[in-house]
């Protein structure tokens, strides 16, 4: 016998016990983000391996050590999307939605970095992406926290916290960078080895360390709050009204940086401390300068990426409730030559709204109860020649004590559907 193969590590399957979560979690969002007028938008997974060096940068860990990149046959680089935005952009530019227009876009779909597996991280992962383009100012910043509160509203979700710091414009963010690295350079010997490599290429970076040997270094560090700009301090404040004004708890988290070499201003995460090491379950921010850095021209936006794992595990964990995707009724056939009979009863239910499985392969009456059992089925419609005859269907409930009758098909639907209900 060959050797069974397996998934590729940190990449896993999503089997249909799970399902129904996931599919809550999307039905509900989907929902959200209609509610503030977002429309989707479906880029690719491959992309030009250049366009993550140019958005996301080349000296991030993303670009430099966790992409999945590859040559085509015709010598392209292509890459597997690490994230999102870049590809919502570039298809943006491409197709003129941001020519003197304002966009609100969203995405599903997976991502792929080539990271070390563990709870609430993987190599394939999945992430809901919403982006705003042509708005300036902290209202648009705001919209998107609110509408990240709502979303845990809808879904029954609690005990997130919301971080909030501003990155500054670029300019002002080089200046907090020059003294950050000074600062980092006489503290060098404190510094773990992730630090060490991240003091060369990203030191903003070192801030996000999780390390506990870390912590009085960073709580040391110059704070970026002090370098910002006037306009970039008065967009801060601002983004504080709404969410004051809205009723939205956040703490201004002074350490807190992205991943990302785009982000400029505003950056937002919300946290739990239920998941372990993977506390963030949702982060963004404003990244005003990456529309002109893809070749565009100078395009304010802002958005966000929630983790679909993180937030079903939240939801599981708090035993939301989900929609119940399991057969209602399963037609049992009683005889080779009903078969076409039996699938047509079937049929017809399905037309009034009631989820069917229909037995197939044949069997006998027991073990055909015994498959109803196992799929979850409220009722099993028993059809076998005598029911034919009379053009009747015998109704067992495999969940209640009821006692087993025949009913005409005529009025199996209306039968099944107020007890059902």
């Amino acid at each position: 016998m060959s050797k069974l193969i397996q998934a590729i590590r940190g990449m896993n399957d999503l089997l249909p016990e799970v399902i129904a979560r996931w599919q809550q979690v999307e039905s509900v969002a989907r929902d959200v983000l209609d509610g503030y007028g977002y429309r989707e938008i479906r880029p690719p997974l491959l992309e030009k391996t250049e366009l993550f060096s140019r958005s996301i940068g080349e000296l991030t860990d993303i670009v430099a050590k966790e992409m999945y990149t590859f040559e085509d046959r015709n010598g392209d680089s292509l890459t597997l999307r690490p994230e999102a935005t870049a590809g919502i952009v570039r298809a943006s530019l491409e197709h003129g939605l941001l020519h003197n227009q304002v966009q609100r876009l969203w995405h599903a779909g997976p991502m792929f970095r080539h990271e070390r597996p563990q709870k609430g991280r993987y190599r394939q992962f999945y992430q809901i992406d919403v982006e705003a383009f042509g708005l300036v100012g902290p209202d648009i910043d705001a919209e998107l926290v609110l509408l990240t509160a709502r979303l845990w509203r809808a879904l029954g979700i609690d005990g997130l916290t919301l971080e909030i710091n501003s990155l500054g414009t670029p300019q002002s963010r080089e200046r907090y960078r020059e003294d950050l690295v000074r600062f980092l350079e006489s503290r060098r010997d404190e510094l773990d080895e992730d630090s060490l490599r991240r003091l060369e290429r990203n030191p903003l970076r070192i801030l996000d360390s999780k390390n506990p040997a870390m912590r009085s270094v960073i709580a040391d560090a110059p704070d970026l709050l002090e370098y910002l700009d006037e306009a970039s301090r008065e967009h801060f404040e601002g983004l504080q009204r709404y969410l004051d004004d809205a009723g939205i708890a956040c703490v201004v988290s002074r350490r807190l940086v992205r991943g990302l070499d785009y982000y400029t201003r505003t950056v937002f995460e919300w946290t739990t401390d239920r998941l372990g090491a993977q506390g963030t379950v949702c982060g963004g921010g404003r990244y005003d300068g990456l529309v002109e850095q893809l070749g565009g021209r100078p395009t304010p936006a802002t958005g966000f990426a929630l983790g679909l794992e993180r937030l079903v595990d939240l939801l599981a964990q708090q035993g939301g409730a989900t929609a119940d995707t399991r057969p209602q009724v399963y037609v049992a056939i009683l005889g080779e030559t009903l078969a076409l009979r039996g699938m047509a009863l079937a049929e017809r239910l399905r037309d009034q709204g009631i989820r069917v499985q229909c037995n197939c392969g044949g069997g006998t009456l027991k073990a055909q109860l015994k498959r109803a059992d196992r799929s979850g089925a409220r009722f099993a419609l028993l059809l076998g020649e005598d029911e034919s005859l009379h053009q009747n269907v015998s109704v067992k409930d495999l969940r209640h004590d009821m006692a087993q009758q025949q009913i005409p098909q005529s009025e199996s639907g209306e039968f099944l559907k107020r007890h059902l209900s």
